[in-house]
């Protein structure tokens, strides 16, 4: 599996609240989620994001509520990948059993810039900045949740269609 496309880069404790505000959660919707992901951090997120693009962020991405809501709205939004120097324990199982690919690599966190176009191999755990040409090495994903990443989620993954 690989992903490539133009990275939305965030800083430190990135919230689920912030992800998506609470005001919103009223709706089922993937898709009206979608449309408010980042909007109290980043106005024109959902203006700017296109299909397959990486979010990229520091330390502790996801903390505060343990809602599924939150990686969801960011997969529906279009993103293919989240890159995190660390990602809030509840955030990371989360977004594996929604299906959304999610690496911890603290030095492309920390390099990688908003706007840079970023390709990344899920198979090697290589993450390239096609911008500057430099590469990161981030832990790939067993076999079993290459799997479930691919299926679109844990339930996906259990009882194909």
């Amino acid at each position: 599996m690989k992903a490539q496309g133009r990275v939305h880069k965030y800083g430190d404790n990135v919230d689920t609240d912030v992800i998506i505000p609470a005001r919103y959660l009223n709706t089922a919707s993937a898709k009206e989620l979608a449309s408010h992901c980042m909007e109290d951090i980043d106005k024109e997120f959902v203006n700017k994001v296109k299909e397959g693009d990486i979010m990229v962020a520091n330390r502790n991405f996801g903390c505060g509520s343990s809602r599924e809501h939150a990686p969801l709205a960011i997969k529906t939004s279009g993103i293919s990948c989240v890159i995190a120097s660390t990602f809030a324990r509840i955030f990371y199982r989360n977004a594996i059993n929604i299906g959304l690919a999610i690496l911890e690599c603290d030095e492309a966190a920390a390099d990688i810039q908003d706007g840079d176009e970023v390709a990344v191999d899920f198979d090697t755990g290589v993450i390239t900045n096609v911008t500057t040409g430099k590469t990161y090495q981030a832990q790939p994903f067993p076999p079993f949740i290459q799997n479930i990443i691919a299926a679109g989620g844990l339930l996906n993954s259990i009882n194909p269609q």
